[in-house]
């Protein structure tokens, strides 16, 4: 994508900015990561249960345990990419509703990395969301801003939230945040690589290749999420390319507030764009059917246009969130 980002506007984000600032220089620098891979004979694959771009998944079991495990077996990817992956989801550890990595394999004659995760039970997004009551939509997405909250308060931007990376074990009311490939530690006033995330999850930013962004491109994401659990239309923004990912988007909060974003940060758009057209804001009730009413509340349009919003400076953080009037009944049910 061809934006000239010869004097682009500087952004920092608007908190944990400096967390990494804080912490010793191993804590991020995960080129010096030194990985001490334990034999695979203590797992065994039972079936595989999916593949990415990066890797391929499988149900395993842990021999010595025998209880069941996830097992992410990496493709040739980079070593860098892999470090990066093992260095943040050790620094992750604990952390709320963030997967679980457990051990780290190498296949002895291939080399073949592993990475060996807790088993959740989940059920596949598309046939799950459908059943979720109001309720259940307000509490899983509390549980994911948990998650959020706390990588960005370690520093790491997840980079890729979608159902798909969102695990959830509904009869155990559980959710795990998974998949930590594309996640990358965040230090203000670096230009990070617009190609993450996926299509219809990518924020504005990676669309218009504004790369100084940061955590606030998990809102987006996450805003993306909650809009089509809610509304009952998946994906929310369903563009057919990136370019046309954009032009869904600017369908949806119009050409007005899109030029101004444009202006704020100095981006000039790609040719790709020229006939872009001009659209007026649609109002968020408008999403509003018989089919998605008794999920349709006033917190939820109100916290639904406070997080997509072009300008991520302006969208909620996931703490902002969290305290949101939407998550009133889990709050107060945790209390």
């Amino acid at each position: 994508m061809s934006s000239h980002r010869h004097n682009t506007v500087q952004s920092v984000s608007r908190v944990y900015a400096d967390v990494l600032s804080t912490k010793p220089q191993s804590y991020w620098d995960y080129d010096d990561l030194n990985i001490k891979w334990n034999p695979q004979e203590n797992y065994e694959i039972l079936r595989k249960l999916g593949r990415g771009k990066y890797s391929e998944v499988f149900l395993g079991i842990d021999l010595e345990k025998r209880e069941k495990v996830v097992i992410k077996v990496l493709k040739p990817v980079k070593r860098k990419k892999i470090k990066r992956e093992i260095s943040i989801l050790k620094n992750l550890v604990d952390g709320p509703n963030i997967i679980a990595m457990l051990d780290v394999v190498r296949e002895p004659q291939s080399k073949t990395p592993g990475l060996i995760f807790e088993h959740i039970n989940n059920i596949d997004f598309r046939s799950l969301y459908p059943t979720f009551t109001d309720y259940d939509i307000r509490f899983y997405m509390y549980e994911l801003l948990k998650a959020l909250d706390y990588s960005h308060s370690m520093g790491i931007m997840h980079r890729d939230v979608k159902p798909h990376n969102v695990m959830i074990d509904h009869d155990k009311k559980l959710l795990r945040l998974i998949d930590w490939g594309l996640a990358e530690y965040y230090h203000p006033g670096t230009e990070y690589n617009v190609r993450v995330a996926s299509r219809y999850f990518k924020g504005p930013e990676l669309l218009v290749d504004y790369r100084l962004y940061d955590y606030s491109l998990d809102m987006w994401s996450f805003g993306c999420m909650l809009a089509s659990m809610v509304f009952m239309k998946e994906p929310f923004f369903h563009g057919k390319s990136n370019t046309d990912q954009l032009v869904q988007i600017v369908r949806v909060l119009g050409s007005k507030n899109f030029k101004k974003y444009l202006e704020k940060y100095n981006i000039s758009l790609g040719e790709e764009y020229e006939d872009i057209g001009y659209y007026n804001k649609r109002q968020w009730v408008r999403f509003m059917n018989e089919n998605n009413k008794d999920l349709v509340s006033q917190e939820f349009l109100d916290l639904i246009d406070r997080l997509l919003r072009y300008d991520h400076q302006e969208r909620l953080t996931a703490k902002e969130a969290m305290k949101h009037a939407y998550f009133d009944p889990i709050r107060v049910a945790v209390s």
